[in-house]
């Protein structure tokens, strides 16, 4: 009966946020479009982690499966927050900053996760691009999006076969007109790949 007070309270209830909104929702009937939460601001990644600290920093947050059914991770929020602060610095120090662009190519690995929320914690936006894609598909969404950074690892893994990924993303960034200005490199135990010194940078 009430949209704006039933919108409000959830959230209050759900969201932390560093500022509160002035309107819960905007309407425009010409353009049949809708804002809400008008004025609000909140972090992405402060609401997936640092809001549960208090309360249930020692539960688990993501449970990792890998390609090999025998390798499994749990991680908990606590360690997640930790993962995502320590990573979120390692942009900074690369030069990204708010408002930038970060291109995530790595296999389903925790550090995925651990970038994507890196970004939004420092106000960069993430590219996600499907680990599959050959140096020319990526060529194309680098030139698309403009990263200053590429977050990548040095193998994916595909049934028995591993399957490297630096030389694809160094392939990538010849083919592609933008250059990004840094690459941060997750080592697989499978497989270790080569670091150009002057752009790359080792996640460990």
């Amino acid at each position: 009966n009430d949209s704006d007070a039933f919108w409000a309270e959830q959230a209050e209830e759900f969201l932390s946020w560093s500022k509160k909104w002035d309107k819960v929702q905007e309407w425009d009937y010409n353009d049949v479009d809708i804002n809400w939460f008008v004025g609000g601001k909140l972090n992405v990644s402060y609401n997936c982690v640092d809001r549960h600290l208090d309360t249930r920093a020692d539960q688990v947050a993501i449970i990792w499966e890998g390609d090999d059914p025998q390798e499994d991770r749990q991680i908990t929020y606590k360690e997640l927050h930790d993962e995502v602060c320590r990573f979120a610095n390692v942009l900074k120090n690369t030069g990204v900053a708010k408002g930038d662009r970060v291109c995530i190519y790595m296999p389903m690995v925790p550090q995925a996760a651990y970038a994507m929320l890196a970004c939004a914690r420092i106000g960069a936006v993430h590219s996600v691009v499907f680990g599959g894609f050959a140096a020319n598909e990526l060529a194309v969404r680098i030139d698309d999006a403009k990263p200053v950074a590429i977050v990548t690892a040095s193998c994916g893994i595909e049934g028995s076969k591993v399957l490297p990924y630096k030389p694809l993303v160094d392939e990538a960034v010849k083919i592609a007109e933008h250059k990004p200005k840094a690459c941060v490199l997750f080592q697989r135990e499978q497989l270790t790949a080569e670091l150009n010194k002057e752009t790359d940078y080792d996640w460990h």
